[in-house]
């Protein structure tokens, strides 16, 4: 190593990495707060009849599952197909909102893979 070259790295590319290690821990801290927002978020989604209700947190935990009585008079795989899209759509709906809020946290920075 020549004298007085340490190891490559200017003065410039040190203040860059300074300010990305600071940007990746208030990402880090954000990422943190975000996750405790959705634990506690509640998203609901009845099926296209209304008869079936699901709930789930921000972050797909089953949170409560609701069948109106009427839906009791369905054929079994009626009310298995009504379930299942009322799943599915909540699912999506959850995952949609961490997409969303993740991209909102990590918007304006150039951190290569995210």
């Amino acid at each position: 190593m020549a004298k007085g070259k340490g190891f490559g790295l200017g003065l410039g590319k040190i203040k860059e990495l300074t300010e990305a290690f600071q940007k990746a821990q208030e990402v880090q801290e954000g990422a943190k707060q975000l996750q405790d927002e959705l634990d506690q978020m509640e998203i609901e989604v009845k099926s296209a009849d209304g008869l079936v209700t699901v709930t789930l947190s921000g972050n797909q935990e089953p949170r409560e599952f609701k069948i109106a009585p009427e839906a009791l008079s369905k054929s079994a795989e009626e009310l298995s197909e009504v379930i299942l899209d009322a799943i599915k759509e909540a699912h999506k709906k959850s995952t949609d909102t961490m997409r969303s809020r993740m991209e909102e946290l990590t918007s304006g920075l150039n951190i290569p893979g995210l």
